[in-house]
């Protein structure tokens, strides 16, 4: 393929019509300028485009899942294009490859944005007051970008963007633009609001599950119960009496039956009878899965990560401390089910899907339809949760394969039991932890055995070492200075399907690592708070977190009897946070969660608002999985299949979460994830506190 230049690139997406650059997704109204006849567009950027009437339009290439992307993004182009925030208007891009790597997730949005997306905010700058220059006939320099206008110093006439849009689009693209110093920000680091909140409080915002298209089918689909099953024959005489239904097709996934309405299409699913080839994994159960974790307990697993002596087995007066800890297959149960609208005519496909992979979901179309992937469009729309699982395409495929077979426009849905029995799960882990302290009571000797089924291995079906693997993801690279330790890993295969999880590896190595260093403080006679501290180096980030969390929650103040407070620390996704969970556990061993205070540093903050929110959500998530999620495998199956069995927090069970957001220069990081790593172990370890009850499993029982 022929590279492009930039100057031919502007070519393209430069001067134009609205016909060019008009994108067909749904959005709220409130979205989308009404735009009168047809206004100049003025589009230096693939994120960017301004029009003639002075409306600038923000394209975001990133899914929103209640992150706020659709706002906290804008605000990095608004920042540098020196913009009326109050004329923004934003358009979710489709599935392109002219938006680089558009998969959300992994806390990548802002880190892997901050600079394409302030470029383009300055390049459009730069090029509007060349243009109010050229007309005024003054340098450059003798003009200023403010609030939507270019200003002339001099005489302090101004010129709007919108008037400057036919000037600027003949101009040569300015290379090496400066960006602004973080101390002139004007945008960036307030408390903006969301600018998705309208639509979603008015009904406007427009779900997966909302869209409908005229001649519109409903499917459901019967998938087996035993995973890599295969089916044998099915009966769907009973199906096509029931009222309403229009076919049933054989796919990939299963059997799929196609109505008039999801009633109509549910009804025909529990009609249809289906004989499956239960194949291998019809014996598989979570006992049998465990027992293969155990038997790598038995080893020492590959080398990832040492330092000093990693075969010291004992020192004068020393305690030597072990623990094993296990961690559950868990669900992403989003509260909006898997779903998806595909529309499959005349070799080509178009796809409305609340997806975190909008390429890959192309990618995976063409592949399975055999078309050419410039005939797949993929529409994103809002989604209701995402955490990782919507990064697969399983539920786009089969919208796809429907659509093909019956030849009309096909909504899937997925039941709440299909989500939970037919998820790709957080992997299950076991994790092997030595410690030795010394007679001066200082952490000696520490040692990790990572022991987890990789993601990437099952699905990629290539086999590397695990040092090039995600399982060890959280246990490696830790802050702490330890003179001597070792990191190793064992990769495991199980045939329950795995994908990512919010934080994945993040969330279970952390749990495991920081819940075992409580151990060792305690066993070193210390404070956990005192004994993290004198472990991390003066100029750690990790340390002034903690610090600042420990103050925060008042650390070290009495408390009576039945409560507790624990403490953690993680560090990933280029971001640094501690966590302070205070709990009461009554005589009924019911534990309640009080309160949670966060302390993070993301360097930058774009938005604190949504920093906050970020905060209280994966504290939240990370406390349902603690508390309550577990997936259990029997006969191959899972055996949970709805929020009776997989309970996630309710809003009465939301503890008090107090964030505090370190104020700093430092690089952009991420925000999603790094609230997660921290809050099991702390939530482990306040328990304790509690108890005296040491929590090396999930969930959490006493």
């Amino acid at each position: 393929m022929k590279k492009r230049t930039r100057r031919e690139f502007i070519k393209v997406f430069s001067l134009s019509s609205t016909s060019l650059f008009l994108v067909s997704y749904l959005p709220a109204d409130n979205w989308l300028a009404k735009l009168d006849g047809e206004p100049k567009i003025f589009s230096p950027s693939v994120y960017l485009k301004i029009d003639s009437n002075g409306i600038v339009t923000i394209i975001v290439h990133r899914s929103e899942m209640g992150q706020g992307v659709r706002t906290s993004l804008p605000m990095l182009l608004a920042e540098e294009l020196e913009v009326d925030w109050e004329k923004i208007r934003i358009e979710q891009a489709e599935g392109d490859k002219k938006y680089g790597n558009q998969v959300t997730g992994g806390s990548t949005s802002i880190r892997r944005s901050w600079e394409p997306f302030r470029i383009a905010g300055a390049t459009a700058r730069e090029m509007l007051i060349t243009a109010a220059a050229a007309r005024w006939k003054v340098k450059s320099s003798d003009c200023k970008a403010e609030n939507g206008y270019v200003i002339n110093k001099i005489n302090n006439k101004k010129i709007s963007y919108g008037d400057l849009v036919e000037d600027a689009s003949k101009l040569p693209v300015p290379k090496n633009v400066k960006l602004k110093d973080p101390k002139d920000f004007k945008i960036i680091g307030k408390r903006l609001h969301r600018l998705d909140t309208p639509a979603k409080v008015y009904g406007k915002a427009k779900y997966g599950i909302d869209i409908v298209l005229p001649g519109m089918l409903y499917a459901a689909v019967s998938r087996s119960p035993v995973f890599g099953a295969k089916v044998k024959s099915f009966d769907a005489s009973k199906v096509k009496s029931i009222n309403g239904i229009f076919d049933v097709k054989e796919i990939s996934s299963g059997i799929a039956v196609v109505a008039d309405s999801t009633w109509h299409a549910f009804k025909g699913k529990n009609a249809l009878s289906v004989i499956w080839d239960e194949g291998p994994n019809v014996n598989v159960d979570s006992e049998s899965i465990r027992n293969r974790l155990k038997e790598k307990l038995k080893v020492d697993g590959e080398l990832v990560e040492s330092k000093g002596d990693i075969d010291l087995l004992t020192d004068e007066g020393a305690k030597k401390i072990e623990a094993v800890y296990e961690v559950p297959f868990e669900a992403h149960a989003t509260m909006e089910p898997m779903n998806c609208v595909a529309k499959v005519e005349n070799n080509k496909a178009e796809i409305w899907a609340p997806t975190q992979s909008p390429q890959q979901a192309r990618t995976a179309v063409a592949e399975k339809l055999g078309l050419d992937e410039d005939n797949v469009t993929v529409y994103v729309t809002l989604m209701g949760g995402g955490f990782g699982r919507r990064s697969h395409t399983d539920f786009v495929i089969e919208a796809a394969e429907i659509s093909k077979a019956v030849n009309k426009p096909v909504k899937v849905i997925w039941t709440r039991e299909d989500d939970i029995k037919h998820d790709r799960y957080r992997p299950v882990s076991m994790h092997h932890l030595k410690g030795i302290i010394n007679k001066r009571n200082k952490l000696l000797f520490f040692s990790h055995h990572v022991i987890a089924p990789s993601i990437w291995e099952q699905n990629s079906g290539v086999k590397l070492s695990p040092k090039r693997y995600d399982t060890v993801g959280g246990a490696v690279e830790h802050d702490y200075e330890i003179p001597n330790y070792k990191i190793t890993g064992s990769i495991v295969e199980v045939p329950i399907p795995i994908w990512y999880w919010r934080a994945v590896y993040h969330s279970q190595n952390p749990f495991a690592a920081e819940s075992f260093i409580d151990e060792l403080a305690y066993a070193a006679g210390k404070d956990p708070y005192l004994f993290r501290m004198e472990m991390l180096p003066d100029n750690s980030r990790l340390k002034n977190v903690l610090k600042v969390a420990a103050e925060k929650s008042g650390w070290g103040k009495k408390l009576p009897k039945g409560k507790g407070m624990g403490l953690a620390v993680f560090s990933g996704y280029d971001s640094y946070c501690a966590e302070v969970t205070e709990v009461t556990v009554n005589e009924n061993n019911e534990i309640k969660v009080d309160k949670v205070t966060c302390a993070i540093d993301c360097g930058i903050v774009v938005n604190p608002d949504i920093v906050e929110q970020q905060v209280d959500s994966a504290i939240a998530f990370s406390l349902s999985a603690a508390l309550k999620g577990q997936i259990t495998i029997r006969n191959g199956s899972v055996v949970e299949s709805n929020f009776d069995d997989f309970p996630i927090l309710t809003f009465s069970e939301m503890p008090i979460v107090e964030t505090h957001i370190m104020q700093n220069t430092f690089s952009v990081g991420g925000v999603g994830e790094v609230a997660v790593g921290a809050c099991a172990p702390s939530l482990a370890n306040a328990i304790f506190a509690a108890t005296g009850k040491r929590i090396r499993k999930l969930p959490i029982s006493l």
